[in-house]
């Protein structure tokens, strides 16, 4: 028995040291490496939504610029001194035209533009919209310019695939991706309240003002414009204007006319369902206004606004007023319809609403206003 168990041992032992020793040995060949790793190039295992990243980056990135404005400001020792502002902005056609922020080029004595091959140049500002936060500048280029196509923001839904291409931070040419997360948001920044923005996750820092939110053909439906965060960081809720607006200046401007925002005049807010019912509404729903502004184009079409308030959970509402049903023929099923009809109009157009007031349903044309340069 110990005879068995002495020679069951040395071959143990014996084989132990033949692995360990042996040139070929299985717990390690030296020919072999020590990890493993894709038997093709990794390019060839790219899936259809990063190629189609890859493809809008590529097609894209060149007709983005790169901004900066010099504002003259004084110290406190009252020394004037000059600060920089930067941002991004797009390429709109070959001649060298530019879509920004106004907030980007807001009170400058000079405006520089890098594009991507690194050629500056100093632009002239065209126009700006204050109420929308947009601008057109102009360079005079060297070259024929590639340019980015403008889609349609009010074909956009909730959900799609969102790409953003800017300058945060001055990191220039940076690709962000996400979704868009909501539509018709107003925001409210220090000097205005910016009407049925874009809403969405794809990063969008300092410097990204004025860049391009592209969909998943590289055309652009929206121009970022604002962020919610701490410090001015990403938290991923960021906000574009919606394109369809920029397309109103443009139209105003080529066609040589003072560019002026359409007015209506009144502030709203959505209601339907079960909420409508209780307030003797149509269940459908609509625009219920709250308040109608003086001396504005719905007050001189005779609309109503509140004339009680109820409290339905924490939240005030103001009652008795019209209710906006549909708007030039098209039935209300957003929080922005109001916003994104006349977007596409210019003062002195006119507007078809249908309301309810009073248990009736009553056709109302308004012929828009012109809202001052600093009403927003």
């Amino acid at each position: 028995m110990k005879l068995r168990t002495l020679l069951l041992t040395l071959l143990l032992v014996g084989g132990f040291v033949y692995l360990t020793t042996a040139p070929n040995s299985v717990l390690h060949r030296p020919s072999e490496p020590l990890w493993s790793g894709p038997t093709v190039a990794h390019s060839a295992g790219l899936g259809s939504d990063e190629q189609n990243n890859i493809d809008i980056y590529k097609g894209s990135k060149d007709s983005v610029a790169y901004i900066t404005s010099t504002v003259m400001q004084r110290t406190f020792f009252f020394e004037v001194v000059p600060t920089h502002a930067l941002g991004s902005g797009f390429v709109i056609n070959p001649e060298g035209q530019i879509l920004t922020n106004n907030h980007v080029i807001s009170g400058s004595s000079k405006v520089e533009v890098t594009l991507p091959d690194q050629s500056r140049y100093t632009a002239k500002v065209l126009v700006r919209d204050r109420a929308d936060d947009l601008a057109l500048i102009q360079i005079e280029p060297k070259r024929r310019l590639t340019y980015l196509k403008l889609g349609d923001s009010d074909s956009v839904q909730v959900g799609q695939k969102v790409l953003a291409i800017g300058n945060p931070f001055g990191f220039a040419g940076t690709l962000t991706v996400g979704v868009v997360s909501s539509l018709g948001r107003d925001i409210q920044s220090e000097n205005n309240k910016m009407e049925g923005m874009i809403q969405t996750d794809a990063a969008i820092n300092e410097g990204n003002s004025g860049g391009p939110l592209l969909d998943s053909q590289g055309n652009v439906i929206g121009i970022n414009t604002a962020i919610y965060g701490p410090n001015g960081g990403s938290v991923g809720i960021g906000f574009a204007m919606p394109i369809n607006r920029a397309k109103s200046m443009l139209e105003g401007f080529r066609s040589g006319k003072n560019f002026g925002r359409p007015r209506l005049g009144i502030s709203t807010v959505y209601i339907g369902g079960d909420l409508a019912e209780e307030l003797k509404l149509p269940a459908s729903g609509g625009l219920l206004i709250q308040e109608v502004g003086s001396g504005s184009a719905a007050e001189g079409a005779g609309l109503h606004g509140y004339h009680d308030v109820v409290v339905i959970g924490n939240q005030r509402l103001g009652v008795g007023g019209d209710l906006v049903t549909a708007i030039d023929g098209k039935p209300v099923s957003e929080p922005d319809a109001v916003t994104r009809t006349i977007a596409r109009k210019h003062p002195g157009d006119m507007i078809a609403l249908k309301i309810f007031r009073g248990g009736k349903t009553l056709d109302v044309q308004v012929k828009l206003g012109e809202a001052p340069e600093d009403t927003f």
